[in-house]
């Protein structure tokens, strides 16, 4: 089943001060769905002309020409939002919605220093698909967790025009041949944050339970089997992050796009091997990889199949942790320590060198990760399973800056952004 949404939990979420609080553990009613609702969006932000700009920015900026029936003229010109104005063809329409400093053309697109291309399964909000000499349309999303069908929007004719369930394979898109084009990212797009926000496996149920900013129970779907280690991660970059198990009994991973139907089934690692998920190349899309405790060895997948990444790091004992704990885009390695409760970062999986240490927590805390102020960066956490109380540190501190409590004592923790 898809993840069912509720509006509060039947029971109010304590808050704790401090790391060493205690207080009385959620009951299990607390996780009772209520009435149905939805997660709230990122929030969209205001970019400056010529700026770095969110992909929810660029489609709010496509859609403001959308409905008014401008008249398609290479040398006629319409206003922003903000009232700057840009070409009305095809690449002027780009130009707005990338907030450029001018219209540029098809071929300066191409050329433009500020972008490059992607493979097309790559595309997401705001990236464009570019005939050099002829057209280009602004790519909205997928319509389809294969990526074969996607939304796009265009002004290649009068009016602008939002396209639903096109082909990527079709001869031709928007009037012109399919092989012309080319998928461009703008280098200067930047990615949506939503912070991340706690959620609790149930393995005697086999279920997920995610909460919502506020603490409260946002959903829960069942997904697995008794014994399944929860993983969490964006396995189809579509910018949220569903559910997985990993089976240690065959060493399986099993991860679903839409929380219901396996999407990926993959068999990685030995027997006593610790599952592993990040963005390992930073496109965007999370891939499987494991550690391994007995040689303290990461072995990375960017496919789900191939070993792209083999590092050492860590002792004997430690528990690893992977993030992106620089803001660049791609997630590095780590470990835990529990003897000092310390994490040791790593910005590179090229070295595993440590860049980053923090010493947070309590001992017996389980450690987990996220972005808990959605500001791109992932910083360290602690679970305290007595409690069922969440923690997260301000980057490269033991300031607490996110504190919830959520599920019940023998959860195990998940954190993501829904």
């Amino acid at each position: 089943m898809s993840v069912k949404r509720s509006a509060a939990r039947a029971a109010a979420t304590l808050a704790i001060a401090g790391l060493a609080g205690t207080a009385a553990a959620m009951p299990a009613q607390a996780v009772a769905p209520a009435t149905a609702t939805t997660l709230a969006a990122a929030t969209v932000s205001s970019s400056t002309t010529g700026g770095s700009i969110t992909r929810s920015e660029v489609i709010e900026r496509a859609k403001y020409w959308l409905g008014k029936n401008l008249t398609y003229n290479q040398g006629g010109s319409y206003p922003d939002s903000d009232g700057k104005n840009y070409r009305t063809d095809c690449s002027g329409y780009v130009s707005m919605a990338w907030h450029l400093t001018s219209s540029l053309n098809t071929v300066g697109i191409g050329d433009s220093a500020d972008t490059y291309e992607i493979p097309r399964s790559q595309l997401k909000a705001g990236d464009v698909l570019n005939s050099y000499y002829d057209h280009v349309i602004l790519f909205d999303k997928w319509d389809d967790a294969a990526h074969t069908k996607f939304s796009y929007y265009s002004f290649g004719s009068t009016p602008v025009k939002h396209i639903t369930g096109m082909s990527i394979n079709a001869s031709s898109i928007d009037g012109h041949p399919n092989g012309d084009y080319k998928a461009l990212r703008y280098n200067k797009i930047v990615e949506d944050t939503q912070p991340t926000t706690a959620g609790v496996y149930r393995p005697g149920e086999s279920v997920f339970y995610i909460s919502n900013e506020a603490g409260g129970l946002a959903g829960y779907a069942g997904f697995g089997a008794s014994g399944d280690v929860p993983l969490t991660g964006d396995w189809n970059a579509d910018g949220k992050d569903t559910f997985g198990v990993y089976r240690p009994s065959d060493q399986t991973f099993y991860l679903t796009n839409d929380n219901a139907t396996v999407a990926v089934t993959r068999k990685l690692g030995n027997p006593d091997d610790v599952p592993v998920v990040g963005d390992w190349d930073g496109n965007g899309t999370d891939t499987i990889g494991i550690y391994r405790p007995g040689d303290q060895t990461y072995y990375l997948t960017n496919d789900n199949a191939n070993l792209a990444i083999d590092r050492k790091m860590g002792l004997p004992g430690d528990t690893p942790i992977t993030g992106d704990w620089n803001g660049d885009g791609t997630d590095t390695v780590g470990i835990y320590r529990p003897g000092d409760t310390t994490f040791y970062l790593s910005d590179s999986n090229a070295t595993a060198s440590v860049s980053h240490t923090v010493k947070f927590g309590n001992p017996g805390d389980t450690p987990i990760k996220g972005d808990w102020n959605g500001d791109g960066t992932d910083k360290v956490g602690a679970y305290r399973p007595a409690t069922s109380d969440f923690f997260g540190a301000a980057k490269d501190s033991n300031t607490v800056i996110y504190n919830k409590r959520f599920g019940n004592p023998g959860d195990t923790p998940i954190t993501g952004s829904w």
